[in-house]
């Protein structure tokens, strides 16, 4: 049946406006018992279209640029509806589909995004369709119970004890953001209950402080600007040369800290950087927060994937003593975004999150014992992306994930042995997990001087061609490559190739360098 039902016309102008869909057509677009036949014909079309294009697809990008795609997406009338799914797909895999960035292909090789199983996108069809939003227990029932059986799984897997509880979040910047919330909100508690005389809230914000790594990621000083303290709020520790945060240089700040009258709210330990893959030494830092009285949070939303190896469990202990821990299930456990979660050793910190509305979640139904999500959670209406994980448990296993995980760590072991017998190639450290930082060195002489040019230049020119594609970074002042290795498809031949692709456009880029001084003076 046709979307487009008529068409209007102007009485001004007398011409023909948009066409107008009828209320009995458009209703034959709603999901429901009545049109469950078409649902069924349209999705598998859908599905029919992606699993032909990542069949046919030999690399991970097109190499288009957004001059390039622009002008066909901006070109579509979208007051104008195709009426007709099939073509809807035709069109979708022009705009779309055709340039997309294929994280399952073995030589994308760039940022923390992870290849997915399939166990998730069974339970991404499920979640969509059946629309379950995770705030109240009206709008979800079991839906609820799963994802706190998952979030018990999770701190049971951490560690932290049977007082402890979280909440899913749409990725890790949420998570550290509401980590460090109720971290504040527990520092201005504590801060106005010892007070020897009377304050305010708005006499202790300006002495709060958060104290992480110089390498730890951007949304620590994101969160402390948005809530409320400013970015200088946070004071940068340094790091060792693997990156890794000192416990001699954390001491140091909490007591010059101390000598100057501010509050630590929060000392944030990092497992798994994101440029350099390291974990902060957990246990060590536990115990300065623990002297110092401050709230010790986590950020393993990269590290996560360790609680599922039989192998490396053991670099997160220390986790276990955190008052708080972000972890993102897709990154290393082979989730599609989102599905993420923070956790709380205490279940009674995540009161600071709790609003009572008459509408959704009066403060009658807590004493009626009624799992309501939204009191724990900065959001409202939250999609079921527990049931991602929830699937992928019960289908494939802990062990499985663990095994996936395991084997992008011994890649990037490899690679890291192949880079650092590499002439060509400058390796930062060796990452515990499975990221790579390092850099082309041109030969000795005048052209060492094009070190960041020749980098950059290599880096835009393999993205341009579509064979691979691969992040980047500064160290340093200095400009360098990263592989994040997530794919356990990618093989050590993949990365030599890559390594070869980078070489060779970082030696064009020399040479048509070293050839202009001929030609000018020629």
């Amino acid at each position: 049946m046709s979307l487009l039902a008529s068409t209007s016309e102007d009485p001004s102008t007398g011409t023909a406006t948009a066409p107008v869909a009828g209320a009995a057509d458009a209703r034959s677009y709603l999901f429901n018992d009545r049109t469950a036949d078409s649902y069924r014909r349209s999705v598998a079309d859908g599905i029919a279209l992606v699993a032909d294009t990542v069949t046919r697809t030999d690399r991970p990008f097109s190499g288009v640029t957004p001059d390039e795609l622009a002008p066909r997406i901006s070109g579509i009338d979208l007051d104008q509806p195709l009426g007709d799914a099939g073509a809807a797909l035709e069109e979708l895999e022009e705009v779309y589909l055709r340039d997309a960035i294929y994280f399952h292909h073995p030589r994308y090789l760039a940022h923390l995004n992870c290849p997915v199983v399939i166990p998730a996108l069974v339970g991404e069809a499920v979640l969509s369709a059946i629309n379950s939003s995770l705030d109240t227990w009206d709008q979800s029932a079991g839906g609820t119970l799963i994802e706190r059986r998952l979030i018990d799984w999770t701190t049971e897997r951490l560690g932290l004890g049977q007082d402890a509880d979280g909440i899913f979040t749409s990725g890790g910047t949420q998570s550290n953001f509401q980590a460090l919330l109720l971290a504040r909100e527990e520092a201005v508690t504590q801060a106005l209950k010892n007070a020897a005389e009377p304050l305010t809230q708005h006499d202790i914000l300006p002495r709060l402080r958060i104290l992480s790594s110089e390498v730890s990621h951007f949304s620590v000083k994101k969160s402390a600007k948005l809530l409320g303290l400013g970015q200088d709020a946070v004071i940068s520790v340094e790091t060792d040369r693997d990156r890794r945060m000192r416990p001699a240089a954390l001491a140091r700040e909490l007591e010059r800290c101390h000598r100057e009258g501010l509050v630590v709210m929060a000392v944030v330990a990092t497992a798994g950087t994101t440029d350099f893959g390291t974990l902060d030494p957990l246990p060590q830092i536990a115990d300065l927060a623990a002297w110092a009285g401050t709230w010790f949070h986590v950020d393993a939303a990269y590290g996560c994937g360790l609680l599922t190896s039989r192998t490396r469990r053991h670099l997160l202990d220390g986790v276990e003593r955190a008052d708080s821990v972000t972890v993102d299930y897709h990154k290393s456990f082979f989730q599609p975004v989102s599905s993420s979660a923070v956790l709380v050793r205490d279940r009674a910190t995540l009161r600071h999150a709790t609003y009572h509305a008459d509408y959704l979640n009066p403060a009658r139904m807590v004493e009626q014992r009624i799992p309501n999500q939204v009191d724990k959670s900065i959001q409202t209406t939250r999609r079921f992306d527990a049931l991602k994980l929830w699937m992928t448990l019960r289908i494939m296993g802990v062990d499985g994930l663990g095994a996936l995980f395991d084997e992008v760590c011994d890649r990037a072991a490899d690679a890291w042995t192949l880079l650092d017998e590499d002439p060509r190639y400058e390796v930062v450290t060796k990452s515990q997990l499975s990221t790579l930082v390092f850099r082309y060195l041109p030969p000795e002489g005048a052209l060492r001087e094009l070190t960041d040019e020749a980098n950059l230049y290599a880096r835009d020119a393999l993205a341009a061609s579509g064979e691979a594609v691969v992040a980047g970074t500064t160290v340093d002042g200095a400009h360098y490559l990263k592989f994040t290795l997530l794919n356990p498809e990618t093989s050590l031949d993949d990365i030599a190739h890559v390594l070869d692709l980078l070489a060779e456009h970082a030696g064009r880029y020399l040479n048509e360098h070293a050839a202009a001084p001929a030609r000018r003076a020629s």
